[in-house]
């Protein structure tokens, strides 16, 4: 199974504002800021890549595999001193490989692939925005929920690990050109999706 950890800075659906991961595969890996999508999607041609060389610690728990234990060193070196550059990841499980979308550094890229256990497979993508600025804009898109009623229903708003806000909507015809007046188009895309449904108990 292919495995994208869904980075979502805010989430509005059926009236409720989430702001928390879409999906989070917390039982499987304890990470919170990764893609998951279904078996079978591909990740984009990556700019650069490295292959990890780095060897497991002494007390690492054999049944973890190197690609969680990179998960980790990644989640810190993307919230720490390199937090600047760092757009999204996201991880395929199958090919034992996760995606990382950045501005382009050479420090940053050096210093992940320092992270990588042996075997592990990073596949670098250029980005033009750092993850604060994403989260930042989709929570001032998802500040005010109603504020559309009787235009269009907004019902989600969610960062994407490759660059851009995604903008939940019945109506993108409608919806589209009122979100880029009130927000500008660049970083966002504006999507149709369809109305959420309560579970009954």
């Amino acid at each position: 199974m292919t495995n994208r950890r869904w980075i979502a800075a805010a989430v509005v659906t059926a009236g409720v504002v989430v702001g928390a991961a879409l999906y989070i595969d917390e039982l499987e890996t304890g990470h919170a800021d990764v893609d998951v999508v279904a078996s079978g999607s591909h990740s984009p041609p990556a700019e650069d890549w490295c292959i990890g060389t780095r060897p497991a610690p002494p007390d690492a728990d054999p049944e973890e595999p190197p690609l969680e234990r990179t998960l980790v060193r990644l989640d810190k070196l993307t919230a720490g001193e390199h937090s600047a550059v760092f757009t999204g990841m996201s991880v395929d499980e199958d090919a034992n490989a996760a995606d990382v979308w950045r501005i382009p550094d050479d420090l940053f890229d050096a210093a992940v692939c320092d992270a990588a256990e042996k075997g592990v497979k990073l596949r670098l993508h250029p980005a033009d925005v750092d993850r604060k600025t994403l989260d930042a804009l989709a929570d001032r898109i998802s500040e005010d929920m109603y504020r559309w009623d009787g235009t269009f229903q907004l019902r989600e708003v969610g960062v994407d690990e490759r660059g851009f806000v995604r903008v939940g909507v019945d109506d993108p015809k409608k919806a589209e050109p009122l979100v880029e007046k009130e927000f500008g188009s660049r970083y966002i895309r504006v999507e149709r999706v369809g109305q959420a449904h309560a579970d009954v108990g």
